[in-house]
């Protein structure tokens, strides 16, 4: 439907027309009646790319803590529940009947991602400490997220990353030291990701990191360097590879290219194709929009719809 967007502020192809402000989606039914709840377990998937949370922001990529809070609201109130990178691509998307998912990823490690405050828990304006008091508050929101890290994360904080794993976020790759991959040699690449692994799973023994997000949205010379490779002894395999800057995801029973997953920049409006332009136009087009019907065992989609289904999903296909 969409073309993905490779690199940093690329735009999708063809994209459709701004909508009009969403408005507030009826609370989900109880019931996993796929018709009931106008279930379509192959629509799109908002995969949402954040980077620093910071009172004056500096740089375009860039948000206010208040502007992260409204944007959670938002996706609360339209009924979507977050689902980590790692859950997407695998199929393990278990969700009420009546919700869609949505994928919120971060990248660069930041502090202003998560430092801890002299109580030692997340500083309440970094990003996981407004996901923490989210869940406070919002207990069906299970506050779900990939930390897309380099080596050194979160200011060096040798608590951080087990902090994360231990409360049930995911950990991907983002490079050793956010190298533009592009300028790198094979052997250069194989590096970045083998001494990035290394370093995480230090941190989290027995903890795969299984997917990773491409720095300044460049891939490497050789494409499928991003998803394996081996360097020092060290081997790397990723389930999916993050882009930088496009339109929603499809479905993972779909027709989904785990190489190149697209990404949508978090904001209100004020640039090409953000959030706010893509969450407006599934909140007006729910029929393409990925609708749960509740039972991660089933795969429901309206029956016309059945081609859309990879052939690996069809034992749990549920066309109605």
């Amino acid at each position: 439907m969409f073309a993905a967007a490779g690199c940093a502020g690329a735009e999708p192809v063809a994209a459709p027309p701004p909508a009009p402000p969403a408005t507030t989606t009826p609370a989900p039914l109880p019931t996993a009646d796929p018709a009931q709840v106008n279930a379509n377990e192959l629509g799109l998937i908002p995969v949402l790319m954040y980077h620093q949370l910071l009172p004056a922001p500096t740089g375009e990529y860039d948000q206010t803590p208040a502007e992260f809070r409204d944007e959670l609201e938002r996706l609360y109130r339209e009924a979507y529940r977050p689902v980590t990178a790692a859950e997407y691509i695998s199929g393990a998307i278990d969700i009420p009947a009546g919700t869609h998912p949505v994928v919120l990823t971060f990248d660069d490690s930041t502090l202003s991602q998560l430092t801890f405050g002299p109580d030692g828990t997340p500083a309440p304006d970094s990003a996981v400490g407004i996901l923490e008091e989210f869940r406070s508050r919002y207990p069906d929101f299970r506050p779900k997220a990939t930390f897309y890290v380099n080596n050194e994360p979160f200011g060096n904080n040798p608590r951080a990353l087990t902090w994360l794993a231990d409360h049930g976020y995911e950990i991907g790759s983002h490079t050793a030291g956010h190298a533009n991959l592009a300028r790198l040699d094979s052997t250069g690449v194989q590096r970045e990701f083998a001494e990035n692994v290394r370093a995480i799973q230090a941190a989290v023994p027995g903890k795969p990191v299984r997917t990773m997000a491409l720095p300044l949205g460049i891939a490497p010379a050789d494409r499928a360097l991003a998803g394996n490779g081996t360097w020092d002894g060290i081997s790397y395999h990723f389930d999916a590879v993050m882009l930088v800057g496009a339109n929603p995801a499809p479905s993972p029973y779909g027709r989904v290219d785990p190489t190149a997953i697209p990404r949508i920049r978090s904001g209100k409006g004020e640039v090409p194709y953000d959030s706010a332009h893509w969450l407006n136009w599934l909140a007006t087009n729910p029929a393409l929009r990925y609708t749960s019907d509740g039972n991660p065992a089933k795969i429901s989609f309206p029956a016309p719809d059945a081609p859309e289904l990879s052939a690996a999903w069809t034992t749990q296909a549920n066309p109605y």
